[in-house]
C-alpha cells in the first residue's frame, strides 16, 4: 500500500507542471514617452541623478520636450542676446542649449555675465564695476583698480576719497517674466592676504556714517524704485538692495537703469570697493 501511493505521487509529479510565475515588472519596463511625462515635473539636477537608474530614465532625460521645460519660453531672444551663432538653436539639443545658458555667460565686452538661475529658470545678469560709469574712476587721486580673486570679474573699483560720489550703468536684456531685483554689491575697506590669512584694510573708510547712499533704478516701462541706507559691515561684501522690477512681457527686451549716489559735497567719503551690480529673480 505505502509503496503503491509513493508510486503514484511520484508519476504524479513527473506528468504535471506548475505554471510558471511572470516575470516581476521594474521601473525599467516603464515606457520612454511616460518616463518623460514624470521628469518634466523634476528640476534638472533631480533629472540627471535619475538618469543614472536604467535605461529607460537614461533615454528619456535627453529627451528634447523634457529639457525645453526646463527653458523660459523666450529662451530664443536670450540664445540670440548671449551667443554670436545665430544657427545655434539648431545645432545642439535642448539639453545643451540649458546647460550653456544655464554657466556665466559673457557678453557686452566681457563687462556683464548672464546665467539662468537653476531653481526658476529666469535669467540673473551680473555687470561688473568696469561696465559701470563711475564719476572721477580715470583721476588715480580718487580711484584704483584692483585685482582680487574676490570677484568673478577679477578686479573691482576702489575709492580712495571723493566729495561727489556717484555711479551709474543700464543693462537691455531679454529677461524671462516675472520679478526680479537689482543689488549692487560692495565692501568697506580693501581686503587682501597677509601670511595666507584673509585681512582688510579700513584706513580710508570715513563719511559712509555720515548720510545715507541713494539707490535708484528705472525700466523702459515706466517703473521706478528708490531706496537709501547707510553703509556698514567693514570688511565685508554685502548686496545693496537698490529695488524691484517686474517683466510681464518676455518677448520685448527690458532696459533698466541704475545709479548710486552720495552727492552731499560739505564732507567727503572713501575707503569703498565696487565690485558689480547683481539682478536676479525676486
Amino acid at each position: 500500500m505505502g509503496s503503491g501511493l509513493s508510486s503514484f505521487l511520484l508519476m504524479c509529479s513527473s506528468t504535471t507542471s506548475v505554471p510558471a510565475a511572470p516575470p516581476e515588472s521594474s521601473l525599467g519596463d516603464l515606457p520612454e514617452s511616460v518616463v518623460g511625462s514624470v521628469l518634466v515635473y523634476l528640476n534638472p539636477q533631480e533629472i540627471c541623478r535619475l538618469a543614472s537608474l536604467n535605461r529607460a530614465f537614461r533615454c528619456a532625460s535627453t529627451a528634447e520636450f523634457v529639457w525645453e521645460s526646463k527653458l523660459p519660453n523666450n529662451y530664443d531672444l536670450i540664445v540670440s542676446r548671449v551667443f554670436d551663432d545665430k544657427g545655434f538653436c539648431s545645432n545642439v539639443c535642448k539639453k545643451e542649449i540649458y546647460a550653456r545658458l544655464s554657466a556665466p555667460n559673457p557678453i557686452d565686452g566681457g563687462t556683464k555675465k548672464v546665467w539662468l538661475d537653476k531653481v526658476t529658470g529666469k535669467a540673473c545678469v551680473l555687470i561688473s564695476s568696469s561696465g559701470l560709469a563711475i564719476t572721477g574712476i580715470d583721476d588715480r587721486r580718487y580711484w584704483n583698480w584692483i585685482s582680487t580673486e574676490e570677484s568673478r570679474f577679477r578686479s573691482v573699483a576702489y575709492l580712495q576719497q571723493i566729495w561727489w560720489f556717484e555711479v551709474d550703468g543700464e543693462v537691455e536684456f531679454p529677461f524671462p517674466c516675472g520679478t526680479y531685483t537689482l543689488y549692487f554689491r560692495l565692501q568697506l575697506g580693501r581686503s587682501g592676504r597677509r601670511f595666507g590669512r584673509r585681512v582688510c584694510n579700513s584706513d580710508h573708510v570715513h563719511g559712509w556714517d555720515i548720510k545715507p547712499v541713494k539707490f535708484q533704478l528705472s525700466t523702459s516701462d515706466g517703473q521706478k524704485a528708490i531706496t537709501q541706507c547707510h553703509l556698514t559691515n567693514l570688511g565685508k561684501w554685502n548686496l545693496y538692495q537698490a529695488g524691484d522690477f517686474v517683466v510681464e512681457d518676455s518677448k520685448v527686451p527690458m532696459k533698466v537703469k541704475f545709479s548710486m549716489t552720495q552727492i552731499d559735497c560739505t564732507h567727503t567719503k572713501g575707503g569703498l570697493c565696487v565690485d558689480s551690480v547683481l539682478i536676479r529673480p525676486k
